[in-house]
This record gives structure tokens, C-alpha cells and sequence, in this order.
């Protein structure tokens, strides 16, 4: 089965998306979904891939960083990875880049650089087609992520580079809903075991 449900052994769900249940009670997570880049027994780490910042635009963070960027590339925005060290910087992108630092492949079609050369790369014009920039991460410690699914706060399915890159970021929550054919109508914040 290519997508796992909430009963299923979820030892390692490196490479899914988590869908936020409605009323998780965190509103940083309201509709949010997120890529799980790593999970294990210690703990996950993933990036909101459809949280767009209001007053963070790519400019502003080329100029923090004393880097170039062209004027096409100015305005577009960075994304809230997550609460975590909002501070700290990570790329997701196409394949047709690597890092020569440190490029990671979370997905196919989907690889995570977090070191300065991806940035440089997209300022000059080059670096990678197709590209989310985001600033802060998601984490969870040991345990904690599987609490979590066992309280109903997230839906679990396979992530596609498509939803990532090539969906609005309005419509990415619902076009992972739409991986499970779930209508979000029925969703419900009550969860409940048979």
C-alpha cells in the first residue's frame, strides 16, 4: 500500500507528508503540511512546505547574507519551514542541483540542501529549476511525532514533488488530502478507535 494510515507501523515516515488535522490547537500548524525530511527513534524533523511569511521576501534574506540576486528573484517569498531556529536556512529542490557541500534526497524529485552555496547558485541565475526556500524547521523529539498520530493531529501519505513544487501554496494542504481522497468536509478533529 503506498500510503500509510494512522494504524500502520510508522517506524519511519522519512520522505511522507503530515497533514494537520483541523483544531490541532497550534494555529503555527493550522492547515499546514509538512515534509518529513528525517524520522527515527529519536525524533523527526520536516519543513511547512505551503506557509508562505508575510514580510520575508527572498531579497531580504540574499541582502542579510551579503549575497547577489536578480531582480526577478527579489520578491518572491520564503517560506515558514517551522518554529525551530527560525534562524537557520534550508532549500528544498529539483534533483538537477546538487550541493558540493551537502545536498540530501528526501523524495524522488525532491532534495534538501541547508548550506549557502544552493543560495549563491540561485542568486547568479543558476542552481536548481525548481525551488522552496525556507526559513525554520519542524522538529519533534523521541516519541513525540507518534504521540501525536496517535491523538489524530496528523494524516500521513506519500509525498510528490508535484504538490511541493508545481501547487499554489493555498491549494497544498487540499491536494494532499486529495492523495488520500479525502473531502476536507469530513474531516473532524475528533478522532476515535474501533
Amino acid at each position: 500500500m503506498a500510503n500509510r494510515s494512522l494504524t500502520e507501523d510508522a517506524s519511519d515516515l522519512t520522505g511522507k507528508f503530515l497533514i494537520s488535522m483541523p483544531d490541532m490547537g497550534d494555529p503555527r500548524f493550522d492547515q499546514s503540511l509538512v515534509l518529513l525530511c528525517e524520522h527515527s527513534e529519536k525524533g523527526a524533523m520536516g519543513l511547512i512546505v505551503n506557509k508562505p511569511t508575510d514580510d520575508v521576501k527572498l531579497g531580504d534574506l540574499y541582502e542579510n547574507l551579503s549575497l547577489e540576486i536578480s531582480d526577478d528573484d527579489e520578491r518572491k517569498p520564503v517560506h515558514f519551514g517551522g518554529p525551530v531556529e527560525m534562524g537557520r536556512g534550508f532549500v528544498l529542490h529539483s534533483e538537477d542541483f546538487e550541493s558540493g557541500l551537502e545536498s540530501h534526497r528526501v523524495i524522488e524529485g525532491v532534495s534538501l540542501t541547508a548550506t549557502v552555496d544552493v543560495l549563491e547558485e540561485i542568486g547568479q541565475g543558476q542552481g536548481p529549476e525548481r525551488r522552496l526556500v525556507l526559513l525554520g524547521y519542524a522538529g519533534w523529539g523521541a516519541g513525540q511525532l507518534e504521540g501525536e498520530l496517535a491523538q489524530n493531529a496528523w494524516l500521513v501519505c506519500d509525498a510528490l514533488a508535484d504538490v511541493i513544487f508545481d501547487t499554489t501554496d493555498r491549494e497544498k494542504w487540499l491536494a494532499a488530502l486529495g492523495i488520500l481522497g479525502i473531502d476536507p468536509l469530513m474531516l473532524s478533529s475528533e478522532g476515535g478507535t474501533a
